[in-house]
């Protein structure tokens, strides 16, 4: 489940490069002609729903107490995300070959990188990408919609496990997230 769960996110995650050379090649589902670009900005916004639905089923894990830094990520994925619309842009109309083999090798490599899951189509639905680090020096990517404007008394207490660094908090947006004693 968790590796289906991965393929999906990193999917999803890169699934643009592919909505954005359709559209540079005016390639169109049949009937729908320019009308497709309406369906290319709907499927992965859709597609992005439905991880965040299904991340309810990945396992549960916390982190209670003795957060020692937490940071925004967004800036920091943010070009490297961009990135991939100039490489959909830059792909010759004559080479749709290439453009299949650098969203295949993206995938690959998003699926096994171990952090890549940022997604901005999650800001839509009022999510933050942030680097928190542990007690112990570990320094793990939650994807909250919490904002968290510090570490005093912080905890995670539903945090769904991507993987050992990726975690998406099921905490409500108005959740404390306050760790009495902490």
């Amino acid at each position: 489940m968790k590796l289906l769960f991965r393929a999906l996110l990193s999917f999803n995650a890169i699934m643009l490069l592919i909505m954005i050379y359709f559209v540079k090649e005016k390639i169109w589902i049949p009937y729908l002609n320019a009308c497709s670009v309406i369906v290319y900005i709907l499927l992965p916004v859709l597609l992005s729903g439905i991880c965040l639905q299904i991340s309810g089923l990945l396992r549960t894990d916390t982190i209670e107490g003795g957060i020692r830094g937490v940071e925004m990520a967004n800036d920091s994925y943010l070009p490297a995300y961009l990135g991939y619309f100039f490489v959909a842009l830059s792909i010759p109309s004559s080479d749709p070959l290439t453009m299949w083999f650098v969203f295949g090798v993206l995938f690959v490599f998003t699926l096994f990188s171990q952090t890549m899951y940022y997604n901005p189509l999650f800001l839509l639905f009022g999510y933050q990408f942030y680097y928190v680090t542990k007690g112990n020096g570990m320094r793990v990517f939650i994807i909250t919609k919490r904002e968290i404007p510090d570490t005093k008394n912080l905890c995670f207490r539903r945090l769904k496990r991507i993987n050992d660094f990726t975690y998406i908090d099921k905490e409500p947006k108005n959740g404390s997230g306050v760790c009495k004693g902490n």
